[in-house]
């Protein structure tokens, strides 16, 4: 559903973004995606004697049009059992005093694969040099997409960057994540590094439970992580696992509410409350095996502004990694938009890289 920014002038759309502003940016940036939580969970819930309405009543207020036309026929795939995709969305919208459109500095995709049981989350950082279909600009930074035309423009966005189906999205704001961990007990993660952020104070190693103020801080540091951006992402999706088997093994009717409250008019998603059951009557075990990959991009300045720019051997891997995942063919090389995503020769220098091997890892 297009929103109303549709004409918001580029810098507004990228501040924040530019080098001079990053130190101020790590209070502003956005948490984590709890979507496949929410989704799963929300599903779930109707198991629990009672909560049927309540159920029907919150998918209900979270649905919300998007493309008009999806590139697969997603009734049929469920219905076959086959791998979905789900474009997940994290805006820094609903806290420290954000009420605007937001910027979805979170975006992962996830393909679930019923057969194999196994979910597999693809982060996209938030920098990744995309053409947004529709935009007056050439370039746009990915988490811009949201911003200027909505969760369409979002989703036609990763579409033509990673050239796969997208089946549905969910967007989620983090003024609903303190809540929506407290409402599961806390989550339990074994640190990769010792930072002190915010509430979140912990050591390299040594496993800890957050609660929700604690899990907010500890996803959104950015600046003391060696690997920036990327060290993040690992964090958020090392969270999102834990919230998932967590609220999945919740059986207390009062937490099953508790749950509902937490998620009411935070989350987003053009899912029916049908695809919702049958996605967790058919799908749910895929959350015990959650496998995970970044789009893995160099700093480029284009054109004065830095971007993350993937490789076009690395876009041409992770394309191909979720097309399995997806049970789809895979390709011997990027079309022409994603060509033109990982271009580097219209006024752009490299200022410093990363590597290029993409692979799936277990989060656990």
């Amino acid at each position: 559903m297009q929103n109303n920014n549709q004409n918001i002038d580029r810098a507004s759309r990228t501040r924040g973004n530019q080098p001079h502003f990053k130190k101020k940016k790590s209070h502003k940036s956005a948490w984590i995606t709890l979507i496949v939580t929410l989704v799963l969970l929300v599903a779930g819930l109707i198991i629990a004697h009672g909560v049927y309405v309540n159920m029907k009543n919150a998918a209900d207020k979270a649905y919300q049009p998007g493309l008009s036309t999806k590139e697969r026929n997603v009734s049929s795939i469920i219905a076959q059992n086959k791998p979905v995709s789900i474009l997940l969305l994290g805006t820094d919208t609903g806290a420290l005093g954000r009420h605007d459109t937001g910027r979805t500095d979170t975006m992962i995709l996830a393909t679930v694969n019923p057969k194999k049981e196994t979910i597999y989350l693809t982060s996209i950082p938030r920098d990744t040099k995309v053409t947004v279909p529709g935009d007056s600009q050439p370039y746009e930074k990915i988490n811009a997409a949201y911003t200027i035309g909505g969760a369409s423009s979002a989703v036609q966005t990763v579409q033509n960057l990673l050239n796969v189906p997208i089946d549905f999205y969910a967007i989620i704001n983090m003024g609903g994540l303190e809540k929506m961990v407290n409402a599961v007990g806390g989550v339990t993660v074994t640190p990769p590094l010792t930072f002190h952020y915010g509430a979140a104070n912990v050591v390299k190693g040594k496993t800890v439970t957050l609660n929700g103020a604690q899990a907010l801080a500890y996803s959104r540091m950015r600046h003391q992580d060696p690997a920036g951006d990327y060290g993040r992402q690992v964090r958020q999706r090392q969270v999102l696992q834990k919230l998932v088997l967590k609220g999945m093994n919740i059986s207390s009717l009062p937490r099953y509410k508790s749950i509902l409250n937490s998620i009411s008019g935070k989350l987003k998603t053009d899912m029916k409350f049908d695809d919702m059951v049958a996605l967790r009557e058919r799908y749910g075990n895929a959350t015990h095996h959650i496998k995970s990959q970044t789009l893995q991009g160099e700093t480029a300045v284009v054109d004065g502004i830095d971007y993350e720019v993937p490789t076009q051997d690395t876009l041409l891997n992770v394309s191909n990694s979720i097309r399995e995942s997806l049970g789809l063919s895979k390709l011997t090389s990027l079309n022409s938009t994603q060509s033109q995503t990982s271009d580097y020769s219209v006024g752009a220098s490299v200022m410093s890289s990363s590597s290029t091997q993409i692979n799936y890892s277990n989060d656990r």
